[in-house]
């Protein structure tokens, strides 16, 4: 019997997302960043979301110069070489949301107990760190301290993380959800901590998969709610193994993001005034545009 087909178009998948949902996000500054997908969010005016990411990416800045975003949960970030999160932030300085700043290996820690099923998860890391104090400050209900029983030595004890929804974006998925991703990745357990997964993928598999590709799969069919087939859906960022990074874009975002004025610029030239993702990569200069920057990358190696 051929697997059920998970597939959806975008618009539909952001539907699902109610104001106030916690979300986690692939991507890694400007790698695999499910970009398309907030777009859409910021097209159908969410609000009020919680986002948590390891380093946080393109796609958040984006979302948090939008003023979609409540609450942040991240390890810092940048978009690498083009420059930082001007949004982020702006944002954090003047106090317009929530912020909690883990160290990059205490929050994968917590995506690591959520996808397990266990409540929390005992750690060393950012012990005797300024980070440690203050979030026992501000977040005494997801973070304590105490003894190892075993050893005696100083733990650190990280309440599970467990989003609502994981959206993933990843290279290669089938209709039914199972999807692969190529290259570096944190976002297997942030995907199998959350409640639902949404996956955006560049290209679907048409046929079954074989027995090479299944041992390839990273997020497995039974825990997908929905699929969503959207090619270079990661622009401006880089897909492993599909393209490469936009870096004239990214720096054309940074330059809009340095104000507010700016970046209400960039959200109305390269978001509101299309209907669609498809529609921005025309905008942009198309997909053979990509694909000769993918090529000129390819060259210098």
């Amino acid at each position: 019997m051929a697997a059920a087909s998970k597939i959806v178009k975008m618009e539909e998948a952001v539907a699902a997302i109610p104001d106030g949902s916690h979300l986690a996000f692939s991507g890694f500054a400007i790698t695999r960043s499910p970009v398309a997908f907030a777009h859409e969010l910021i097209r159908q005016g969410k609000k009020n979301l919680t986002l948590s990411q390891c380093i946080a990416a393109f796609e958040t800045d984006l979302l948090v110069g939008a003023g979609l975003v409540k609450r942040l949960n991240y390890g810092g970030g940048s978009l690498d070489r083009p420059g930082p999160l001007h949004n982020v932030n702006r944002a954090i300085e003047r106090k317009l949301f929530e912020v909690n700043e883990y160290s990059n290996l205490a929050l994968a820690m917590r995506f690591m107990a959520g996808s397990i099923g266990i409540p929390y998860i005992p750690s060393q890391t950012i012990l005797g760190s300024s980070i440690l104090e203050k979030l026992l400050a501000t977040k005494g209900d997801e973070i304590k301290t105490g003894k190892c029983p075993f050893t005696g030595d100083n733990v650190v004890m990280l309440k599970a993380l467990t989003p609502d929804y994981a959206v993933v974006h990843v290279p290669r998925a089938d209709k039914s959800g199972n999807a692969i991703i190529y290259g570096p990745r944190w976002d297997q357990e942030a995907a199998m901590a959350s409640n639902h997964i949404i996956i955006i993928a560049d290209e679907i598999i048409a046929d079954e998969l074989t027995p090479h590709l299944a041992q390839e799969v990273i997020i497995p069919a039974p825990r997908v709610d929905m699929v969503v087939n959207q090619p270079y859906g990661a622009h401006p960022t880089s897909v492993y193994g599909k393209y490469d990074y936009d870096r004239a874009h990214i720096e054309e975002y940074v330059a809009y993001a340095k104000t507010e004025d700016g970046m209400r610029d960039y959200l109305d030239k390269f978001v509101y005034s299309v209907k669609s993702f498809n529609e921005y990569l025309e905008l942009i200069g198309g997909i053979n545009r990509i694909n000769e920057l993918t090529a000129d990358s390819l060259k210098k190696y």
